[in-house]
């Protein structure tokens, strides 16, 4: 892939953020849901198919919502092929080159145009000559393929940050760390407070990759990490072992077995006041019972080298995009020129309280707090990455970079070896 389209986030990014369906539930494999209806049977939209990776229950009741919207309005009908997230995530490339769906959920930026440029999806620059005044330049260029052609639709996004329970902190009279040295003083106090300081889990093998994406944008700074995302600096390069010796600092503190963990249960352990802090995307808050979502909230990882700063997140955007060969291709971009407005986003927004929207004209005025404050975090970013296994080849996060963080994880110690490692992969991956 070699290229780029230069720095897709800057403090614009999220300027304005905040502005009766068949599902078919696929827990095993991840397929297309096929020719089995004729997709003009209903209405002038017809039947639309959209593989969706929205399967634990808070998003994927919240999209049943909007999608139930889109059949009233329309006539049409909406015909859900759900997969597993991380099945999704795996089985995409296969997926995409079979019979897969009309439209399917995705990603903005670097695996939005990896998909584009291999001809896997459908230019759907048409949509965005209707819906192009309701999104940031920002995020029209980061739903932009590497040929200047539109083949995302962005519907919302959330900070990675490091959430808390107010009342733990209240209790316990702890501060809100602004430096590093004082992230490792509350860990060290709350370890003796008897809390594990971090939550952690990384089963699925993608949680971890937001702890070396913060450390890596605190330690290097943004550019150095896009430039290590698309394969061009070193990972034998001495700043990326600075990022893993700081990480090796702070793993004592993180919650043990992560291996054996998933998100949502490491996410249990802050919700029951157990572990004090969990470095995770806003989400955390969908295994919080409603009662309790009051009391989430966050703070940005706080500044290792006051050189760099601490004004640079992950914050990914979700969205919608066109197989290369839909069978409706007229229903499907009626779909995503519905999900493109600030109705269809008003409902999710509603439904679930821990995602902002990117519409430019939804109505914010029911955003929760926690909601506001991550309007106003992502805003005040002057970069914004979109995560590590979007702002990388697919292939090299999924096949390199999960099996060396977990090998990271349980053995630390050998860092040489582990960014050599990554490195050799690496060339072989991006010479293809």
């Amino acid at each position: 892939m070699g290229r780029e389209m230069g720095t897709i986030s800057r403090r614009a990014l999220l300027k304005g953020f905040g502005g009766a369906m068949a599902a078919a539930a696929m827990p095993v494999g991840f397929v297309g849901c096929g020719d089995a209806t004729d997709p003009k049977r209903s209405g002038g939209v017809g039947t639309v198919s959209i593989g969706s990776n929205a399967s634990d229950p808070a998003p994927k009741a919240s999209y049943e919502k909007v999608f139930a919207a889109f059949q009233a309005e329309t006539g049409g009908e909406v015909r859900v092929n759900t997969a597993d997230h991380n099945t999704f995530q795996q089985q995409i490339n296969a997926y995409l080159q079979g019979r897969p769906d009309d439209a399917f959920m995705w990603f903005a930026g670097y695996r939005m145009q990896f998909f584009a440029e291999r001809g896997l999806a459908t230019d759907i620059s048409d949509v965005w000559d209707h819906i192009g005044p309701n999104f940031s330049a920002s995020v029209k260029h980061a739903s932009t393929g590497l040929d200047g052609k539109q083949y995302l639709v962005p519907f919302d996004s959330y900070p990675w940050a490091i959430f808390y329970r107010k009342s733990v902190f209240e209790e316990k009279g702890y501060a809100i760390p602004e430096t590093y040295d004082a992230l490792k003083d509350l860990a060290s106090r709350m370890r003796d407070d008897g809390l594990t300081p971090f939550a952690f889990a990384d089963k699925e093998g993608w949680p971890a990759m937001g702890t070396f994406d913060i450390l890596n944008l605190r330690i290097n700074g943004y550019d150095f990490h896009m430039q290590l995302m698309k394969g061009a600096a070193s990972w034998q390069d001495p700043k990326v072992a600075a990022v893993f010796d700081t990480w090796r600092e702070l793993l004592p503190f993180h919650q043990q077995g992560a291996l054996g963990r998933t998100w949502q249960e490491a996410a249990g352990g802050l919700a029951n006041k157990t572990s004090g802090m969990y470095l995770l995307g806003m989400y955390v808050g969908q295994q919080f019972p409603e009662a309790d979502r009051e009391d989430l909230d966050f703070f940005a990882f706080p500044e290792i080298d006051s050189r760099i700063g601490a004004d640079a997140l992950d914050a990914p955007i979700n969205g919608f995009m066109l197989s290369r060969a839909p069978r409706n291709e007229d229903g499907a971009k009626a779909l995503l020129e519905f999900l493109a407005s600030a109705t269809a986003q008003n409902l999710y927004a509603a439904a679930d309280p821990t995602t902002i929207v990117t519409n430019e004209q939804a109505d914010t005025s029911g955003y929760s707090a926690l909601q506001q404050k991550a309007v106003k975090l992502v805003s005040a970013a002057t970069n914004v990455a979109q995560f590590m296994d979007r702002d990388t080849r697919p292939d090299f996060a999924s096949t390199v970079m999960i099996p060396a963080l977990q090998a990271f994880i349980q053995h630390p110690d050998d860092v040489a070896g582990l960014t050599k490692r990554i490195e050799d992969q690496k060339k072989t991956i991006f010479a293809s």
